[in-house]
């Protein structure tokens, strides 16, 4: 079926659609942040060992309270989020997760599989060890997980979602990740050439 085959998109358009979505999703629903959201599945399965986590709490802002100071912020907002997990940021995370795997699924370039597990400019900078690959990949994305919650949020809560709202803060977080990812790719991939 080649209604199922994706092609490879150019950026510039994946740019601007992703730009469209943000907009219409923020215009329509709330502005997208996907980080406060790992912090409720640790709720979750924190929860799971440990019931007294979240409870009902009729006197707490959003009906529910807990003993951990970050859940309990926002007059319980996030505890309330644990206790009821089926909501529509959580669904869009998942949703997020189902949805790159169906895009890799259906790419049209699937002979070159090496290619797709260590690409070029990775493995000419970086060797071609998988374990080093999926170390360092780990690394970088929990400095990335934990940066984003001692800022409060993630790039598309601060960077996309809040430059479309004019958001001084949005406008500062892009400044500071272009800043550090920029330098940093230029020392990880020393190969100009690509």
């Amino acid at each position: 079926m080649n209604l199922l085959k994706q092609k490879e998109w150019n950026w510039k358009v994946s740019g601007v659609l992703l730009g469209l979505i943000f907009i219409i999703t923020v215009a329509v629903v709330k502005p997208i942040g996907v980080s406060t959201q790992f912090v409720i599945l640790d709720g979750i399965l924190w929860k799971s060992v440990n019931s007294e986590l979240v409870v009902k709490d009729d006197t707490a802002k959003k009906g529910y309270s807990s003993p951990n100071a970050y859940l309990n912020k926002s007059g319980g907002k996030y505890a309330k989020n644990v206790a009821n997990p089926l909501n529509y940021s959580f669904v869009f995370v998942v949703a997020m997760i189902i949805g790159g795997f169906l895009a890799y699924s259906m790419q049209e370039n699937k002979d070159d599989k090496e290619e797709r597990v260590i690409p070029k400019v990775w493995r000419e900078s970086l060797g071609d060890s998988h374990l080093k690959r999926y170390i360092i990949v780990f690394i970088g994305g929990f400095l990335v997980l934990f940066g984003a919650r001692m800022a409060g949020g993630c790039s598309s809560g601060h960077m996309m979602s809040g430059m479309m709202q004019t958001s001084i803060s949005g406008y500062l977080f892009a400044f500071a990740t272009f800043l550090a990812a920029i330098p940093t790719a230029m020392i990880l991939f020393k190969n100009k050439g690509e």
